[in-house]
């Protein structure tokens, strides 16, 4: 556990600040239905959260990826400033955070226009220092890459930062950059799969990274 503060908090942006999970469920679900009558349920499409839309999509039929990914986004963008919000206490805590001093970064799997859709609807437009997206990088999470860009545009050693995930991909990443990692209990994953993955925390509200940032324990 660190003993000093942190200079810059990583964050992952789906299912961790921004509770988009039923959305992407029911993205799946519809485009999945209509392709594959039958064959996918609610359960079948929970580890598609987290990995690219190309990744899942080539897994399940190689020739039609590119439909399917189509598709995917075309529902999803109808739907999403209907289905998500911010979970309990985000938007309050990265206000505090940034008011303490910390660099704010979000590092996702997503394209860069759905994230500031998204940060938009959280009215957090001001807070991140900056933002790496699908577009920004040649290999997304767990690959090291898109977290060792965020520390780059921040200026901040990998020792000086942390980021907080929802699943294996923020956490795997994170400890590829050598950075600290918090993995959050609310994730739809389940606390028990991340603990497997032995992040340096495990918070259970976002509210916790006050003191984890400032090296204290929770």
């Amino acid at each position: 556990m660190k003993e000093k503060p942190y200079k810059a908090l990583l964050f992952d942006l789906d299912g961790t600040i921004l509770n988009t999970n039923e959305l992407i469920i029911e993205s799946f679900l519809h485009i999945l239905g209509e392709k594959f009558p039958g064959k996918y349920d609610r359960e079948s499409v929970l580890p598609f959260l987290g990995p690219t839309l190309r990744e899942t999509f080539h897994a399940i039929n190689p020739e039609l990826t590119e439909t399917l990914i189509e598709a995917y986004r075309t529902w999803n963008l109808q739907h999403h400033d209907q289905m998500v919000a911010p979970f309990d206490g985000v938007v309050e805590t990265l206000h505090k955070l940034k008011e303490e001093g910390y660099k704010l970064a979000v590092v996702s799997t997503k394209r860069r226009d759905m994230i500031d859709r998204g940060i938009k609807l959280m009215n957090c437009e001001t807070l991140f220092d900056t933002i790496i997206g699908l577009d920004d990088v040649t290999h997304a999470k767990p690959d090291p890459e898109p977290i060792e860009l965020a520390l780059e545009r921040l200026a901040v050693a990998k020792e000086d930062a942390l980021m907080i995930g929802d699943n294996f991909h923020d956490i795997v990443g994170g400890q590829r950059a050598g950075v600290d990692t918090a993995a959050v209990a609310w994730s739809i994953k389940g606390e028990a799969f991340l603990a497997t993955f032995l992040p340096t925390y495990m918070i259970h509200h976002i509210s916790d990274l006050l003191a984890i940032a400032k090296g204290q324990q929770v």
